[in-house]
């Protein structure tokens, strides 16, 4: 697959599942956590604010990985 085509299809799975997972997390971070103290919620969305990079950092070392 050429490079540039591999980028496209990358960022473009990169921005939909980032978003896709901000709404989930935001949905159900709102069910579970609406009635918990402030530092419970800054620890939750801390947490999965950061989780998020795990796939997108292998997501970017696929779309940098050469073809052979």
């Amino acid at each position: 697959m050429p490079p540039r085509v591999k980028k496209l299809i990358g960022l473009a799975a990169l921005v939909a599942g980032v978003c896709v997972y901000a709404f989930i997390v935001m949905f159900v971070g709102q069910l579970t956590m609406a009635d918990k103290p402030a530092w419970v919620q800054l620890a939750f969305f801390g947490f999965f604010g950061l989780v998020w990079t795990v796939p997108a950092a292998l997501l970017i070392r696929w779309m940098e990985r050469l073809e052979r």
